[in-house]
């Protein structure tokens, strides 16, 4: 039988799931084993959220790998590869490119197990499983469900929207479902997972009340813009959710920005006050797809890994230093120091040191300065989720075998998502408290307190610097694309994405930096967007198996 790589096969069959030979408090810390779960297994509240567990990770594997930061920073502009990931650097990903099959076989996977444990919970949960467990576990897989979902739509347009996999296996009729009666699933999903869901986590690391207000105000801020057919204007109903939600999560979560923005990368960060809901990666030898694997492709070298480290080619683009306070154009390119903290947290820049990364050197090892080659691509490698070798993380890593956990929401996009919220239609005029909370974050970063007035394009600015490399850019760029084209193309065509030269003015503990174009690459440094490449084309595989997907987008409640 030739291998079946289509929506319909991922999302009808019965995917294993992971689940724990024994599930004690500690269960996201250990790896899960594969097991079938059938009608006998829903008998206890441990059995109940072991089924859960795996939402959590496994599940998510595919697009944490390497399309997380090729979609959410390579296709944005933050970030680039000079020798792979071209597809996306360049903003001509096709069909056939392949972190675009494996994000949307990933967010099917995803619905797909939601599907599932919604499914199997409420059919075979016993007697003995709690009321408040059952709620709350099918509100975790809502939660999950719909996340994927907001996924989906921002990155293809039109999807479909299955809530039963089983009926699939009889129905060739489904069709992919309008943007708008998307957002309007995805909206109205989070909101009932948010009735459900716990104020305080049931376990390390699962999602609350607080963690779905602030989808919400994630998933309100972008809605605002969807159905204004590129007017400029958001609906304003769904900016006063947004602000509403963001609003709720600042002030009643108990949630709380970590003192230093370096911290929320440093071993070990795992579920910190600041993270409202991050993948759950495990240190997992002999349990292939539970760790996190990224790090391995992002590493700057195999000097300060486990035997990966591939990510020589990848650095922040030209565009992205140029976004960060201090760093000023002269005639012949950049120059600058930033007070900005996050670039070093961000971005390794010629000189920098990292004592809590060892680096191999000729003859031993030391703590990690950041090479200076002194050729003419001297890359601003990628720092954010390297952790460093084993030996850095108390021996919990191995090559492509990774423990930390991927933030899918920080409290910090909350402060953000309030002060955009307010500004909303009025191009610069926002309360007291919007900038207050936009200063939170500006401020934690080392830089000074903006005054009024503030702007969309500050908060825009802001956000890219604070969550670059975290797999959020291009979702901001497509949030703006919904009410206003125009400039989601600007910003993009503006970038420069090509090679250039970054120099220390001493070695090491550098001042500032010099930043020169490479004067002999001089093609493949901008891109073209419109309205014919902006959203991702679906992949060439499912196209060819599942034909509906080429259908006209029907709106799902109208069916």
């Amino acid at each position: 039988m030739k291998p079946i790589k289509h929506i319909y096969y991922w999302i009808a069959v019965l995917i294993p799931i992971f689940i724990l030979s024994a599930c004690s408090e500690d269960f996201l810390e250990r790896p899960p084993q594969d097991s079938i779960v059938d009608a006998s297994f829903y008998k206890t509240d441990d059995q109940v959220l072991a089924a859960t567990a795996l939402l959590y990770s496994k599940v998510w594997f595919d697009y944490n790998d390497k399309a997380s930061y090729n979609l959410g920073d390579f296709r944005a502009g933050t970030a680039f590869s000079a020798y792979n990931d071209r597809g996306n650097v360049l903003f001509n990903t096709t069909g056939n490119t392949p972190e675009n099959g494996a994000a949307w076989r990933s967010f099917f996977i995803v619905v797909g197990q939601s599907n599932l444990a919604i499914n199997n919970i409420n059919q075979f949960a016993g007697a003995a499983v709690s009321p408040t467990i059952k709620k709350m576990a099918i509100a975790e897989a809502r939660f999950i469900r719909a996340l994927a979902y907001r996924f989906l739509v921002m990155n293809w347009g039109a999807v479909p929207v299955i809530e039963d996999n089983l009926k699939l296996l009889s129905d060739t009729t489904v069709t992919r479902n309008t943007p708008e009666s998307v957002w309007k699933f995805i909206t109205s999903e989070m909101r009932l997972a948010a009735d459900d869901l716990p104020e305080t986590p049931i376990r390390t690391g699962r999602v609350t009340k607080w963690s779905a207000e602030g989808m919400l105000a994630r998933f309100y801020l972008s809605r605002s813009g969807v159905e204004s057919n590129g007017s400029g204007q958001r609906n304003q109903a769904f900016l006063d959710s947004a602000k509403y939600y963001a609003e709720r999560v600042i002030t009643k979560s108990g949630a709380s920005l970590m003192k230093n923005y370096s911290d929320l990368f440093l071993f070990p960060y795992d579920n910190n006050p600041e993270s409202l809901f991050s993948l759950q990666w495990v240190y997992s030898p002999g349990a292939y797809g539970t760790q996190n694997t990224s790090p391995a492709y992002l590493a700057y070298s195999s000097d300060i890994a486990n035997g990966d480290g591939w990510g020589g080619d990848k650095s922040a683009t030209w565009w992205m230093i140029s976004q960060y306070d201090g760093i000023k154009t002269t005639a012949t390119g950049m120059q600058g120091r930033t007070l900005d903290q996050r670039l070093k947290a961000t971005f390794m820049l010629p000189g920098a040191s990292y004592p809590e990364i060892t680096q191999t050197i000729p003859g031993g090892e030391q703590k990690l300065i950041f090479p200076f080659t002194g050729t003419d691509n001297n890359f601003v490698s990628i720092k954010k989720y390297i952790t460093g070798k084993a030996k850095d993380v108390g021996g919990l890593s191995a090559s492509q075998n990774y423990g930390n956990d991927t933030y899918m929401m920080r409290l910090a996009e909350m402060y953000l998502i309030y002060a955009e919220a307010v500004l909303g239609n009025n191009a610069s005029t926002a309360d007291a408290t919007a900038l207050a909370y936009f200063n939170k974050v500006h401020t934690r970063a080392g830089l000074p307190a903006v005054e009024d007035p503030l702007t969309f394009d500050a908060i825009f600015k802001e956000r890219t610097l604070e969550f670059a490399m975290e797999g959020m850019a291009w979702y901001d760029l497509v949030s703006l694309h919904y009410y206003n084209p125009a400039k989601a193309y600007a910003i993009l065509n503006a970038q420069d994405r090509g090679l250039f030269f970054t120099a220390p003015d001493q070695f090491p503990n550098p001042t500032s930096w010099t930043f020169t174009k490479t004067s002999w690459a001089t093609n493949e440094r901008t891109i073209i967007a419109n309205s014919g490449n902006f959203l991702l084309p679906i992949p060439s595989a499912e196209l060819s198996q599942a034909p509906n997907l080429q259908k006209p987008a029907v709106d799902y409640y109208k069916k």
